[in-house]
């Protein structure tokens, strides 16, 4: 089971050093294979994103899906099921290795990419770009530079999901992982993303956890500064 604790004292001296990505890597070598040491690692895809394709009945057909951080790979196998051609990317390639190890035959693209600095031809590229759990394990001071980065991907008509913790404004955020306040997710807004929908609830886990599930679309004739 993972130590929590552990993987704090892991990322510690990344996080002082100005390296908030650093210590995935780490992680994932360090794991040798074993997904019980990744606390988010479920050997499946989230229920979230699950509960939300199930809804909403989106259907892929065909056109290109991103799965921000990907870890091990299940949620960016659940957007190829959904008939998305899928690219998905992690910071840590030991990682990116296990997804192509559990996932031979996949038709999914697995990338080694840094949320910070996401590879050019990226920009507007994608109909619908997932992220999930990937800006409430960067530190708040990180988040806007990461939302900045995360929101020229999303193509004209495109749609953003987005699902993390979350906690009031006026709420202490913790430790890692940090839930995320509406005021955060907001910026989007900035960058030229329209919301559509927003969740504020307590998921099934034990004990629950409150998340938010937020969608986002592009307007058809405008893209982010």
């Amino acid at each position: 089971m993972a130590d929590r604790d552990a993987i704090r004292a892991l990322a510690e001296p990344y996080l002082r050093d100005g390296r908030p990505a650093g210590w995935f890597e780490p992680l994932y070598a360090s794991a040798a294979g074993d997904a019980s040491v990744i606390p988010w690692a479920d050997l499946r895809p989230n229920l979230n994103l699950v509960r939300w394709l199930n809804s909403t009945g989106v259907r892929g057909d065909g056109r290109r899906a991103l799965d921000i951080g990907c870890g091990l790979g299940d949620n960016a196998e659940a957007l190829a099921a959904a008939g998305f051609r899928v690219t998905a990317f992690d910071v840590a390639p030991s990682a990116i290795d296990w997804c192509r190890k559990r996932f031979p035959d996949s038709t999914v693209e697995y990338r080694n990419a840094d949320v910070f600095h996401p590879p050019p031809e990226w920009a507007g590229a994608f109909d619908l770009v997932h992220e999930c759990y990937t800006l409430q394990a960067l530190p708040p001071d990180v988040r806007e530079q990461a939302t900045r980065s995360i929101a020229p991907l999303v193509a004209p008509r495109g749609t953003l999901l987005v699902i993390a913790r979350a906690r009031d404004e006026d709420e202490h955020p913790g430790t890692m992982p940090w839930p995320l306040t509406k005021t955060e997710l907001m910026k989007f807004e900035t960058l030229g993303l329209k919301n559509e929908s927003f969740d504020d609830f307590l998921d099934n886990e034990d004990p629950p956890v409150r998340r938010f599930r937020a969608v986002y679309r592009r307007p058809a004739s405008t893209q982010s500064a």
